[in-house]
């Protein structure tokens, strides 16, 4: 399998996208004076970095045909982890490392439930999303743990030249990532891995280990995404980030990932981040009652799955 050939094949499906997100840009700039800005725009790549990053490594799991449902709790229990340890005199930095480290074990551990023992990804990581969760709130009693320090609230709403901190980050991981995918030889094991395993296991491609590594990955952009949102909220709850969880998985089905392996690449995903961040942000400005973005947050992922079974079958399964 051509990592190349299946990364550019995807091309049309995310023109389309963009095509479709410009329109969206029109629309809400004719819609709200105060949508075309530069502050609104840059507001809008802050406000989804962290949304954007589990999104990142979720791309390449699902292509190689994982699933993590547990990213998002993942996200919660870091900003618990590095609450508690800075309350019980832990320097922050140091604090935030173990976090991210929590949260590459924790992606370990589902991709041992889902790869190494062969459990359904879904079941396995629905499972320890649970887990997570539950931790969270007993670790808090359910409360949201303050996090107002100077150092690490620039994570959340410094700026580098000008663009917010959280954004920059998101670009960064999304180049290497794509990057990775397109260039180097384990980009093709992750779409060799999910096109057809057992054909892929017989030509000597790693499927086990590249799934493994992928769920590593997955649970450290949750430990990062969570990290972010601490430092933007100016404290920790647990499970800040669930209700967000729907979100990622729509956002990556609707960047032309396929829920069945084997397709996606990195540039449709972010387009679709930044597009239903947009979605969000103008209906706010629109004054649109938050159930009803709940609804649209609903359909967008009816809609991506929708478009994923399109795709799948015009490509012939």
């Amino acid at each position: 399998m051509n990592a190349a050939s299946v990364f550019n094949r995807s091309w049309s499906g995310v023109a389309l996208l963009l095509g479709f997100y410009l329109v969206v840009l029109m629309l809400f700039s004719l819609l709200s004076p105060w949508f075309w800005s530069w502050d609104n725009m840059m507001s809008i790549g802050a406000n989804m970095a962290f949304i954007g990053l589990m999104c990142a490594a979720q791309t390449p799991l699902i292509i190689a045909g994982g699933l993590d449902l547990s990213v998002a709790a993942v996200a919660g229990l870091s900003g618990v982890v590095v609450a508690l340890l800075y309350a019980d005199g832990t320097g922050i930095w140091t604090a935030c490392a173990l976090a991210l480290a929590l949260g590459a074990g924790l992606g370990g551990i589902n991709g041992l439930l889902a790869v190494r023992l062969g459990l359904n990804p879904l079941i396995a990581t629905m499972g320890t999303m649970s887990v997570i969760t539950g931790l969270s709130l007993v670790l808090t009693g359910g409360l949201t743990k303050p996090l107002m320090i100077e150092e690490f609230s620039w994570l959340g709403s410094g700026y580098v030249a000008g663009v917010p901190v959280p954004l920059v980050l998101m670009l960064v991981v999304y180049a290497s990532l794509s990057w990775v995918l397109s260039r180097m030889r384990f980009g093709r094991f992750v779409y060799a891995s999910g096109s057809n395993p057992e054909a892929s296991r017989l030509v000597g491609v790693p499927v086990q280990r590249t799934l493994m590594w992928l769920y590593v990955m997955s649970g450290l952009s949750g430990a990062l995404s969570g990290l972010i949102l601490a430092a933007m909220l100016g404290a920790a709850a647990p499970d800040a980030a669930g209700q967000h969880l729907l979100t990622v998985i729509a956002a990556v089905i609707l960047g032309g990932t396929s829920l069945f392996g084997g397709r996606g690449t990195l540039s449709g995903t972010l387009l679709a981040v930044l597009l239903l961040g947009t979605l969000n942000n103008g209906l706010t400005l629109m004054d649109v009652s938050s159930f009803w973005q709940d609804v649209t947050r609903g359909g967008v992922l009816l809609l991506a799955v929708g478009l994923d079974q399109v795709r799948t079958r015009a490509m012939g399964g």
